[in-house]
């Protein structure tokens, strides 16, 4: 065991900072103890690792095991958001004022580790959360590796390497609900990981430019993927189907609005356009209801 310490410039809230990270309850890579300590797995270049980070007496505390412990210790400051300015937020409508008040802990996080926020992002495309979460949950357990780590921590799995997401037969993916589209676009990634991973290294924008070379990654998922991996203050999530009538109703209480309309409204925040949107989803409950929520589309019985 490994361990670090870091000392936050102001107020700090560690389960809004890092719970972007969680894949829906139970995420066998990402854990909250009774305690509020953040359990997190990942595969990073060195190798699987595991890190338990806390927050004691204003300060942040983390220990790692295993081959990736101290790639993530080495890391963990951009984890926790050091890079991540909220002073250059500056907020203009009331709604935006007052979460920016209330969670003025809240720092974006970035990870540094592309294809493991890409491939869960993939997995997500066009379908309900609930089974994009199942479906992680499921490849995870099945193919992932047991997380490194002390005795009595909880029951975690560290995401399959490339090759092995590449390797996952076809009955695999449709066991775990994952359609054809979709698992090829991973697989596609994953065989391109080297190029994915170097996307690291780029400004947001561009890694998002390389993200959307590659076929079956759009827009959407680039963003998704580039707000957790980059923290990216400024990618906005266009083509989503909720986040624009969500936007649209707390900043101007109007019903239907599309990508284009979200983003006129964002643009007063430009630079720092994600960032409004987790501060409206933090105090908004959206746009009230009008039909039936999306069905469960389940090809597992196809």
């Amino acid at each position: 065991m490994a361990t670090r310490t870091w000392a936050p410039p102001g107020p700090y809230d560690l389960g809004r900072t890092l719970g972007v990270l969680a894949r829906g309850p139970g995420d066998p890579a990402y854990q909250v103890a009774p305690d509020g300590a953040v359990w997190r797995a990942g595969r990073t270049p060195q190798g699987p690792g595991t890190v338990r980070i806390a927050v004691r007496d204003g300060r942040v505390c983390a220990e790692a095991w295993g081959p990736g412990g101290d790639w993530l210790l080495e890391t963990l400051p951009a984890l926790l958001g050091a890079g991540d300015d909220p002073t250059a937020f500056v907020p203009r409508h009331r709604l935006l004022h007052e979460a920016h008040r209330r969670h003025p802990g809240l720092r974006l996080a970035r990870t540094g580790l592309v294809l493991e926020s890409l491939i869960p992002a993939v997995l997500e495309q066009k379908v309900t959360a609930d089974e994009a979460y199942r479906a992680w949950r499921l490849l995870l357990r099945r193919h992932g590796d047991p997380a490194p780590g002390p005795v009595g921590m909880p029951r975690m799995r560290v995401m399959p390497d490339a090759r092995t997401w590449a390797l996952i037969p076809s009955w695999e993916w449709h066991r775990a609900g994952v359609d054809g589209k979709r698992s090829a676009t991973i697989v596609r990634a994953a065989r391109l990981a080297a190029r994915v991973e170097s996307a690291s290294a780029l400004d947001p924008s561009r890694a998002a430019s390389l993200l959307c070379a590659v076929p079956g990654i759009g827009p959407w998922t680039a963003a998704e993927t580039v707000q957790r991996s980059h923290g990216a203050a400024d990618a906005v999530t266009v083509g989503d189907l909720h986040l624009p009538r969500t936007v649209g109703w707390a900043l101007a209480e109007t019903r239907g609005v599309d990508d284009a309309g979200m983003l006129s409204l964002l643009a007063p925040y430009e630079g720092q356009r994600h960032r409004a949107c987790r501060l409206i989803l933090l105090m908004s409950r959206g746009q009230p209801r009008r039909a039936p929520r999306l069905s469960v589309n389940d090809i597992r019985g196809w």
